[in-house]
Formats: structure tokens, sequence, C-alpha cells
């Protein structure tokens, strides 16, 4: 499902546009399109390879989903994985959503699998801030990355209010059984955010 669809110029907002309308934008070197995508279906993600000339491997890899978090380098362009972590459901369960970045030298493509946070509020702080949106394609890619670290710290919190919890119940003297089920379950949570965070130091270190 298409998002946002917008071009832009000089750190300013020209309009949104349609879809087929990018490869006009993307050919004029002073601006840049800038596309957001949730779940999209085949058809909508080769409209845009057209559109932006994606590499196959690329696209094939934001189709079938489940990468582990990865920078690459397709020429003048480059393909980012993340993984949005958010907290869930009663049990505090962790969420983990994809979000592929597509980036070249005059579009970024964002494209969220499974992940219900949106970028609007990325979108909007980019649009405040003219003197670094003139950087182009390069300063949203930063800013999204930024987005979705800035999302794990209360994940972070949320598990460490889990271990104290955890610690009062072993000393007060619980079940030792329900004690070790429940370090169990935070060991997985903490598991689950570290396989969201280590691959991502090691391929941020590559920019």
């Amino acid at each position: 499902m298409l998002i946002n669809c917008a071009a832009y110029q000089d750190g300013k907002k020209l309009g949104d546009i349609a879809p087929e309308d990018i490869s006009t934008y993307v050919g004029r070197p002073e601006c840049f399109v800038w596309v957001a995508m949730k779940d999209p279906g085949p058809g909508e993600l080769a409209s845009l390879q057209h559109e932006f000339d994606l590499h196959e491997l690329a696209i094939e890899d934001a189709r079938h989903g489940h990468q582990r978090p990865k920078i690459e380098e397709y020429g003048d362009s480059i393909f980012c994985v993340l993984h949005n972590v958010e907290v869930a459901g009663p049990e505090s369960e962790l969420k983990v959503g994809e979000v592929d970045l597509f980036v070249g030298p005059n579009y970024l493509l964002s494209v969220r699998t499974g992940a219900e946070p949106g970028f609007a509020a990325v979108r909007a702080r980019c649009e405040r801030e003219p003197e670094l949106l003139k950087h182009g394609s390069g300063f949203v890619f930063y800013a999204l990355m930024d987005a979705v670290v800035d999302r794990y710290f209360p994940v972070l919190d949320v598990l460490e209010t889990e271990l104290e919890q955890v610690e009062e119940r072993i000393f007060a003297g619980h079940s030792a059984r329900a004690n070790v089920e429940a370090l169990y379950a935070l060991k997985q949570k903490l598991t689950t955010l570290q396989h969201a965070v280590l691959p991502l130091l090691e391929a941020v270190g590559k920019l």
C-alpha cells in the first residue's frame, strides 16, 4: 500500500506526486523523490522497481522479507534492512517488523513489512529542517535509521522493568520454577533485540 509519494527540491517539498510521474522528477538532478509503502503487493514493488531502476536482488530481498539487518551497495544505490521492534500485548511480547530502505542519489523508498509504527513524524521533522533536507536522500536515510534506533530504547526500558520484577520475586521467595520461566522469557526477548541491534552496528560501520 502506498503511504506517501512526494518530490523535494532545495530542502522544500514540491508536492505529492503520482507514482507514474516519479521518473520525471528523479530525472531532474536538483530533485529527489521520497516514497513510503507498507506491506506492498508484488505488483506495487515491481512498479517502483521500474520507476527507480532498483536492483533485482534488493527487490527479491524486500519481497521475501525475513532478512537480517544489513546494508548492501548496488552501484550508486544502497539497500538497507532494519528491524523495527515494539512491545505488544498484555505479556509485553516483542513484535518485530522489517523496514527496507532503497536509497539513491535522487530517491528514497521505504518499505514497511509487519511494522505498525509509520514515519510520518520523521517526514514532518525533515520538512521542518530545510537546511538539512537540502542534503537530499542521504539526510532522509539518516533520519529514518535514527527513528528506528530510537524505538529500541523504550523496549530496553520495558525489559529492565521486567528484570527488576523478576529480582523482586526471587528475593520474595516465589516459586523457583516460575522464576526460571520468567528469566527464560526475558532472555528470549533480549535475544530478539540483540538480533536487531548487533548486525545493525556492523552494517552502519560500513557507512
